[in-house]
């Protein structure tokens, strides 16, 4: 039996799960079915980002995540509150290590005030008043926005309320999409849509290149390694993060704190071959490791990124030794600690423009035909979500073929 709708969402992670209750809240007589590979929701990057409810300082004022990453704090929060799961307002310090991380110290700060978010410059002595074992080199910038959560949580919380709207979910679904005079339809046949909107993470890229869409990228997955320890061992009150590397879209070695009473350090930033390889054996196809030579291959030759310098960065932090070493850099006390536990890694799943060879630093959204595609959502992916969920929705809305019959 066919199972028809007027929308048609692909993938029940945070972006997908927002665009359904935005759809179903502006319009109720919708009927809207997100189509999940898995058997059950929050199995990659939804489930296994650091929980952190971002302030939205790091992006450029001109970019989604910027329009999106300060309403999305607030939006998570509410939501949060709703269905009673806890939130931590522990804040976040960033410090710098030398003169030139000072003065970029400085632009992330302008770049915060200009995105709305509430940011303060502190001197080096005053570091202690908000995170004593953190050190810094002569100044410090403090959001007393960031908070945490539990990110699994947050993702049944949505599922929770889609559901309540009216949304059905269709776990182990293998969507295939083609084109067929003029529109997107299921190869399969199993589901019937009037728009299909693509937010399957991951592998968004995938779908939309087998219908013509996104074909100027590739996509190269990052693998985030992290270690944890008992906040006992290292009793952190704030998290801790380095001023961010001026051009790659990693925020280097850092410490979150989590909901469970751990203290952890990471990500590393190691670029693997496949999407969903959590290890050496599984997650990876032919297909992924073709794109991700190709997003290699792009970055090397492109002018925009050392790629050289990306490996000898962070392939030694695999290594547990380098890992902390690294983060007494930020934290030196982190050094003394003896029962760090290795933590499940995530991974980015980030894009690379092949024609200039640079990693995409935004949000990309694209729409061709009865079909929108939300390409490179990674981090603040989850922060974002709500009103980056109601924006897809307002461009779903304001295609014909979303209205009812």
């Amino acid at each position: 039996m066919h199972k028809k709708c007027d929308v048609l969402i692909i993938g029940a992670g945070v972006v997908g799960l927002a665009t359904g209750i935005a759809l179903l809240q502006s319009r109720p007589s919708l009927k809207v079915i997100i189509a999940e590979k898995e058997s059950s929701i929050a199995k990659h990057a939804s489930g296994r980002n650091s929980g952190v409810i971002h302030a939205g300082f790091y992006y450029s004022p001109d970019s989604l995540k910027a329009k999106f990453c300060r309403d999305g704090n607030f939006e998570l929060r509410k939501l949060a509150k709703k269905y009673e799961i806890p939130v931590k307002d522990v804040g976040k310090v960033v410090v710098s290590r030398n003169a030139d991380e000072d003065m970029r110290l400085e632009t992330l700060f302008q770049r915060g005030i200009a995105n709305g978010v509430e940011l303060e410059i502190h001197p080096e002595e005053k570091l202690k008043d908000y995170e004593p074992l953190a050190i810094t080199y002569k100044r410090f910038m403090w959001s007393p926005n960031t908070g945490i959560s539990d990110s699994k949580a947050v993702v049944q919380a949505m599922l929770d309320e889609f559901t309540l709207l009216g949304g059905s979910i269709e776990f182990d679904s293998k969507f295939k999409p083609i084109e067929r005079q003029g529109e997107i339809v299921d190869a399969e046949n199993e589901f019937r849509f009037k728009h299909l909107v693509n937010a399957a993470g991951a592998q968004a890229d995938r779908i939309s290149r087998s219908v013509g869409v996104g074909t100027e990228y590739a996509m190269l997955p990052f693998m985030g390694v992290y270690r944890s320890t008992s906040e006992k061992s290292l009793p952190l009150r704030r998290l801790v993060y380095p001023v961010p590397h001026p051009i790659n879209p990693f925020l280097g070695v850092h410490f979150t704190l989590t909901m469970d009473g751990k203290t952890k350090i990471g990500p590393t930033a190691i670029p693997i071959l496949g999407r969903e390889q959590y290890s050496l054996a599984t997650g990876w196809s032919a297909s992924d490791i073709a794109q991700a030579f190709k997003g290699i291959k792009s970055l090397i030759t492109g002018g925009s990124h050392d790629f050289g310098a990306i490996l000898r960065s962070e392939w030694p932090k695999v290594i547990e030794k380098l890992l902390i070493k690294e983060s007494t850099k930020l934290v030196p006390s982190a050094g003394l600690v003896g029962d760090w536990q290795r933590k499940p890694p995530g991974i980015r799943a980030q894009l690379v423009h092949l024609p200039s060879g640079k990693l995409e630093q935004d949000f990309i959204v694209t729409s061709q035909a009865n079909a929108t595609h939300i390409l490179n959502a990674v981090s603040p992916g989850w922060t974002s979500s709500i009103p980056f969920g109601s924006y897809i929705a307002r461009i779903v809305m304001g295609h014909e073929n979303s209205q009812p019959e």
